[in-house]
């Protein structure tokens, strides 16, 4: 299926948002999740499905000030 990553289209097998983070090199890291614009907290994302043409966005903390 397609859902778009950070506004660029990605193919996934994930059905999941823990699996698609796998899968997108985010398994370990410290991340804010969203999809469709709804935050999902970390402890959720193995039971976020995912379905063809989702919005998810993927945020990093910065640094800085």
């Amino acid at each position: 299926m397609k859902i778009l990553v950070n506004g660029a289209w990605r193919d996934t097998g994930a059905t999941d948002l823990a699996a698609a983070l796998k899968e997108l090199g985010y398994a370990d890291s410290v991340v804010a999740t969203a999809v469709n614009g709804e935050f999902v907290p970390a402890g959720s994302r193995p039971s976020a499905r995912l379905a063809d043409g989702d919005r998810l966005e993927i945020l990093a903390p910065m640094q800085g000030g």
